[in-house]
């Protein structure tokens, strides 16, 4: 029996990164080079020193672990098949942004964490980040989150160098109902970052 979606729109559906799709996770966050020691969406996942320690295919089996578990690390966006957009989803409490010094807890609620929505090249532009955001707003939904909160730039419609893009901007959260919630002290790409939220 197929999986009901999360979210369908636009003719675009969005899943559960579960482990039985971890090559999808691949093909989204996994480098060219699978040797290499970067992305698989760890820097803002795990502490700095672990995202240091872990190499290469100790980086894939990380993420592979942690698509075995009951709530998974994110979202994936699909054009049919195909998979085209990845979203980073969590519990705050359970990431470095729980001890930030730059990102403020905004209250006492058990907030989760949207801080990476990433479209694959060729599949831009086509409102899949939308898409993805609603997915992920939906997964924390259906997991008991009380409150969603992402730490986008607030880039006032200026161009964002899209290597840093991930974090999204303030227009897109705000396009999903999300409404600011604090300042930061954080930036991205020389633009200010701010806490956007929303209710479930």
């Amino acid at each position: 029996m197929a999986p009901t979606p999360l979210v369908t729109s636009d003719g675009f559906t969005v899943l559960p990164a579960t482990h039985a799709r971890f090559d999808d996770v691949r093909t989204m966050v996994g480098p060219k080079n699978p040797t290499s020691s970067v992305c698989w969406c760890l820097s803002h996942r795990i502490p700095a020193k672990l995202n240091r320690e872990l190499a290469g295919p100790e980086r894939a089996a990380y993420v592979e672990a942690l698509t075995r578990k009951r709530t998974k690390p994110g979202v994936l966006a699909y054009d049919g098949d195909e998979v085209v957009g990845w979203a980073a989803v969590a519990p705050r409490a359970d990431l470095p942004f729980a001890r930030s010094t730059k990102i403020p807890h905004v209250d006492d609620q058990a907030a989760w964490s949207v801080w990476c929505l990433r479209v694959r090249p060729g599949h831009r532009g086509r409102g899949i980040s939308h898409v993805l955001l609603e997915g992920a707003v939906a997964y924390a939904r259906e997991r008991g989150a009380p409150v969603v909160e992402g730490y986008p730039v607030d880039n006032r419609g200026a161009k964002v160098d899209l290597t840093m893009a991930y974090v999204g901007t303030r227009k897109l959260f705000e396009d999903a109902g999300f409404t600011l919630a604090s300042p930061t002290d954080a930036t991205s790409a020389g633009f200010p970052r701010v806490i956007m939220r929303r209710s479930p």
